[in-house]
């Protein structure tokens, strides 16, 4: 397990740098002068720009960049000199003139918001999705079984941003069961109330999609394993069928659930954009969409390596899982 480990850590590394210098390179090549959208879209000052560009090292090359740009990451970095100095603390990714704020400042902020969509709605869709896929391969043919796959056509057919603006007409507009959402987020331990009642629609919104998925793989990887020579052994020894769905079925059916649930997550935590920009909350989506209106250069790669970053950790974190849910998994690797 340990060499399993090791190997899937050194991997994901490789990988990681891979992807970041990738984006470092994609940037470098576009056709518009990065220093010239350091202070704004109207800049047309000369001294100006070519201040900007040493004071953020877009003079040095592209490689000399990465480089600078990686030892911001461990050991923070400076910019400009004498009174005009800047120095933005480790992990540093650069700093915005759009903002006025180190990039990493901005994450920060704009974090949480996405943890939080991103965490209540798993649970939510785990819980619905899951749920209804056993209910209905469980009964399959039934009445739970047509509605089940009712529930997935309305799901899979609607578009998050629909499902957010339909929530928003008739529980916040027309039957004003909730506040129109402020643009402001609360923090769980300050209120909760208030964190709850922000929260909820995203949640239900992303929730209603995901969950359609869920219940359409649950279901047919259920009645798949009912199927299997195991199944019919356990029952011929005079095993209940709640005893068999709960010890046998569910534990061999729901394993690649694992792999769905990781990288869905993952996507969500590098911004469910259309979702935080139907509720306005604050998170890394609606950072990542100002950032390319705004042509802000150091948050876009900032967002877009984070984004890598999550893919590649779940990616890692779900094969060590699975690893342990089925050990064939580090015989073969």
């Amino acid at each position: 397990m340990i060499n399993y480990l090791a190997r899937r850590i050194a991997i994901s590394i490789a990988i990681l740098f891979a992807v970041s210098f990738a984006v470092y390179l994609i940037f470098a090549i576009l056709p518009f002068d990065p220093a010239a959208l350091t202070c704004g879209k109207s800049c047309n000052d000369p001294g100006i720009i070519e201040a900007n560009r040493k004071r953020l090292g877009y003079d040095l090359p592209i490689w000399t960049q990465y480089v600078v740009f990686l030892k911001g990451l461990f050991l923070g970095r400076t910019f400009g000199e004498g009174a005009a100095t800047i120095f933005c603390p480790a992990p540093s990714f650069g700093y915005s003139f759009q903002e006025h704020a180190c990039v990493t400042n901005s994450i920060l902020e704009a974090l949480p918001v996405t943890l939080s969509l991103a965490i209540g709605a798993l649970v939510l869709w785990l819980i619905l999705g899951v749920g209804l896929g056993i209910v209905a391969a469980r009964y399959r043919g039934r009445a739970a079984d047509t509605g089940s796959t009712i529930f997935v056509l309305i799901g899979t057919s609607l578009p998050t941003f629909l499902t957010g603006l339909l929530l928003l007409v008739f529980v916040v507009v027309k039957w004003r069961i909730l506040p129109y959402p402020s643009g402001n987020y609360t923090p769980l331990f300050e209120n909760p109330l208030e964190w709850l009642n922000t929260m909820i629609l995203p949640w239900i919104t992303l929730a209603f999609a995901y969950a359609a998925l869920y219940t359409r793989f649950v279901r047919n990887a259920v009645i798949e394993t009912l199927s299997e020579d195991f199944i019919r052994t356990a029952r011929a020894k005079g095993l209940s069928e709640k005893v068999v769905l709960r010890k046998h079925t569910l534990r061999a059916a729901l394993a690649p659930l694992t792999t769905m649930a990781g990288l869905d997550f993952a996507g969500l935590l590098g911004g469910a954009i259309l979702t935080e920009a139907v509720f306005n909350l604050p998170g890394l989506g609606r950072l990542s969409l100002g950032a390319v209106v705004d042509f802000d250069l150091p948050i876009i790669v900032a967002t877009t390596i984070l984004a890598a970053t999550i893919v590649i950790f779940m990616n890692l974190l779900v094969d060590v899982l699975y690893a342990f849910i089925d050990p064939r998994v580090r015989v073969a690797a």
